[in-house]
């Protein structure tokens, strides 16, 4: 399982809709602590002083209700609660609004080095945002050999033993207007619970190609931004082989082939190559077929009927004769 602690946490460069905009205004000392989990709470009942089922392994967010709660417990002098959740070892406090508690909670969390975080969000939507957040740090991932392409907005990985062609195939679909994600290494990762993103596994590398005899190539410089993209959900895996005379390949399409991948089963093709098959074309083709399958059409199939319709409508001509 993955671990970070709560000082990546604050290091993490998140942009845009997903910056979490934290600081530090208590117990820095315990910037250490790990979080382990990707699950966040909102401390309720144990505020008030039940603990029984206090998930403490998980960050703790406080919000206007929550904030408003400590405050009228220590103007109230009812402090014992306020102790006692610190002797738990969470790995941090959020408070949100960019509010910020009284003494004795600020002089709780640095006696029990726990971090105290502020940001100006909303509860939702820290709450939304530290989820995906934590949800791509402690995503299951594996990382396989092969190119990851984006044609008419299916992502495609393109898996095969080396020197089969599959760089070629994706430079010729880069040049016809498709985009490169990654080369050679892929990382996949299952978010959202069962959709695989796919990316470089390695950042260092960027948006580079090896090509035998050419060596390594720039898309971005070659082809412009346009035709590079940081990830994308994988939606259908090719797999290229040298022809073999002697396999049965699939020429009907009516066999639905997936392949499994951290548990999700993706659908799968077999594309023998062999002289005088343009790959690249038959990929845009699979894809194209992949998106007019997810829309419900399938094209297999419905050959199939109409042919058993055929048949079915020639026997009963046969049969009246």
């Amino acid at each position: 399982m993955n671990k970070i602690t709560v000082l990546d946490l604050l290091g993490f460069d998140l942009k845009g809709n997903d910056d979490l905009q934290l600081k530090c205004i208590a117990g820095r000392k315990g910037l250490g602590r790990e979080i382990t989990l990707p699950h966040i709470d909102r401390p309720g009942l144990e505020l008030a002083g039940y603990f029984d089922n206090f998930t403490y392994q998980r960050i703790q967010i406080f919000g206007r209700g929550e904030f408003a709660f400590i405050k009228r417990l220590m103007d109230e002098n009812n402090l014992a609660s306020i102790e006692k959740f610190f002797t738990f070892p969470f790995p941090c406090c959020i408070f949100s609004y960019g509010a910020t508690p009284g003494n004795f909670f600020m002089e709780q969390a640095e006696r029990a080095r726990c971090p105290v975080l502020q940001s100006p969000l909303p509860s939702a939507e820290i709450f939304n945002r530290l989820a995906r957040a934590l949800e791509h740090i402690f995503a299951p991932r594996q990382v396989v050999h092969g190119v990851f392409v984006e044609v008419f907005g299916i992502g495609i990985l393109i898996r095969g033993k080396s020197w089969v062609g599959k760089s070629e195939a994706a430079l010729e679909l880069i040049e016809r207007g498709h985009s490169l994600i990654a080369d050679d290494t892929v990382e996949i990762k299952r978010v959202r619970g069962n959709h695989l993103e796919g990316r470089g596994a390695n950042a260092f590398f960027g948006h580079h190609m090896e090509i035998r005899g050419l060596g390594i190539i720039n898309i971005t410089h070659l082809f412009g931004v346009g035709s590079i993209r940081d990830s994308e959900l994988i939606q259908l895996i090719i797999n290229l082989e040298p022809w073999d005379p002697d396999k049965v390949y699939d020429r009907l399409g009516t066999i639905e082939m997936t392949e499994e991948i951290l548990g999700v089963h993706v659908p799968c093709l077999v594309l023998p190559v062999k002289p005088g098959r343009n790959i690249s074309i038959l990929i845009e083709t699979a894809a194209k077929n992949e998106r007019l399958k997810q829309m419900g059409y399938y094209s297999a199939r419905e050959f199939n009927q109409t042919v058993m319709k055929w048949l079915e409508t020639n026997s009963a001509s046969n049969s009246r004769e």
